[in-house]
């Protein structure tokens, strides 16, 4: 038996519109054009698995393997169940699914098969396996992407895949169906409106191909934490799928690359991407983490002192209120790319031409970070801080959620800001205000309180405009 290989790699959109609706959008039908080209190019290869690295499909729990040889099913979008339903029913090879878990296991992973009759098949995946393999001809597996997953574990669940690989002899095709940015449009649009939602994203969108088209994947895999802090994407996608191809292709930052097509889906960037083995001579950075072979349950291997941020600052959250999901309405404006609410009302509420945003804190989403420290501990003792890390913060989780709305921080009308220390903060704080919301131009009130609900120095009440809905 010859030795496995990857035989090439592709990044797919995950969203349903290239399968559903291509013709109502010139953009969604040139990354139709682009799936089918890569099916053809696969074809060409002789591959005989597709292995698919899907950001739809969460998991907590260390990575889940799909190892249903044929699921069936009627998949509906959550987001978009306006455009139909797509039936699909694949090809899964039960048997490489089940070898890769072992190969996880013994490299220290935690992960588990899936194999029971209407687990449902996420979009990503479907999106994927109906236009990459639209006859079923080559056998697939699917695995999830871990919310916690950090750059070693993910390293290590691709090197377990190559065992697998290299153990059967396979031709193997990597394939990462993801978004690029993800920041959509919350209303309705007219598919000929469609575009890139804002204009950071795009950029990061572009140097994102510029870099794979050179077949520098390596690079996108180092850059990837710089990105998440710049464009939005969800916290389970976080570029995730990026390290794990760079671990299908040894980490390689010299592949050939091809940008296929790159258009926007609902204010999303997509982009059909092929990395062709075949070296290319490019590439000006190799990889220079550590190469770890096996897990050893510490998610802080190679992010120890963003990990450790993490750590140290959430800590508060034990003895502070409860987080509560902010609640829903015809009106309401919520953004998983806010902090939970720690009562039960939404991120903002639209009336009429005007969005009025609940108190905005320096809270990070998921993690309840303060960027800059809290201002006590756990037993109320005081804590030494960075007020103009707080309120760059806070000023940054309004961006989110005016976004989310379809605006921008240019937006805003009038912020009543809320300090627990006006002596000791008053001067950072306004020195933030400055370069931020200073440049905009809202009115202003600044209040002394003696606490807030969560041990943070700053919280700002807005009044922003609302932007008109299609």
């Amino acid at each position: 038996m010859t030795e496995g290989e990857i035989v090439g790699s592709y990044i797919v959109p995950v969203h349903p519109h290239t399968v559903l609706v291509p013709e109502q959008n010139e953009g969604w039908q040139r990354l139709r054009l682009a799936f089918d080209e890569a099916a053809q190019r696969i074809k060409d290869a002789d591959a005989d698995l597709l292995i698919i690295y899907s950001t739809t499909w969460p998991s907590i729990i260390g990575h889940q393997i799909q190892a249903n040889p044929n699921p069936e099913w009627v998949m509906v979008d959550d987001d978009f169940h306006d455009l139909g339903s797509i039936p699909y029913s694949f090809n899964i090879d039960a048997d490489f699914a089940h070898a890769w878990n072992e190969a996880n296991e013994k490299r220290g992973l935690k992960s588990r098969t899936v194999n029971y009759t209407g687990f449902p098949i996420d979009v990503g995946s479907v999106v994927a396996l109906k236009l990459l393999n639209p006859d079923n001809a080559i056998p697939a597996v699917i695995v999830s992407s871990n919310v916690y997953a950090n750059r070693s574990e993910t390293t290590v669940l691709a090197k377990a895949c190559l065992d697998v690989i290299k153990a059967t002899g396979r031709k193997a095709v990597a394939v990462t169906a993801m978004s690029l940015s993800n920041r959509m449009f919350t209303a309705p649009i007219e598919p000929k409106d469609d575009k890139i939602h804002s204009l950071k994203d795009d950029e990061w969108n572009r140097k994102i191909l510029e870099f794979l088209g050179e077949g520098r994947l390596e690079d996108v895999g180092q850059l990837s934490r710089t990105i998440h802090k710049q464009i939005r994407v969800q916290k389970v996608v976080a570029f995730k799928p990026m390290w794990w191809l760079s671990g299908m292709n040894d980490n390689r930052n010299n592949l050939t690359g091809e940008v296929l097509a790159y258009e926007a889906i609902h204010g999303a960037g997509g982009a059909v991407v092929h990395l062709d083995p075949a070296a290319s001579g490019a590439g000006d950075k190799e990889y220079d983490e550590d190469d770890v072979e096996y897990f050893a349950g510490e998610r802080n291997v190679l992010d120890a002192e963003e990990e450790t941020e993490i750590i140290v600052e959430a800590t508060p959250k034990t003895s502070g209120p409860a987080l509560w999901e902010p609640t829903t309405g015809a009106d309401s404006v919520n953004s998983d790319a806010a902090p939970k609410p720690v009562g039960m009302y939404p991120h903002a509420r639209r009336v009429g031409d005007l969005l009025y945003l609940s108190g905005v804190g320096p809270r990070q989403p998921g993690t309840n970070a303060i960027p800059g420290g809290p201002i006590s501990d756990g037993q109320g003792n005081p804590l030494e801080y960075d007020i103009k890390a707080q309120t760059q913060a806070v000023v940054d989780n309004i961006t989110r959620i005016l976004e989310e709305a379809g605006g921008s921080i240019e937006d805003v009308l009038d912020v009543t800001s809320f300090l627990v220390d006006m002596d000791r903060d008053f001067s950072g704080y306004n020195e933030v205000w400055a370069n931020t919301l200073g440049r905009v131009g809202p009115t202003r009130t600044t209040l002394a309180i003696r606490a807030l609900p969560t041990p943070i120095a700053v919280e700002m009440k807005v009044i922003a405009k609302a932007p008109k809905l299609n």
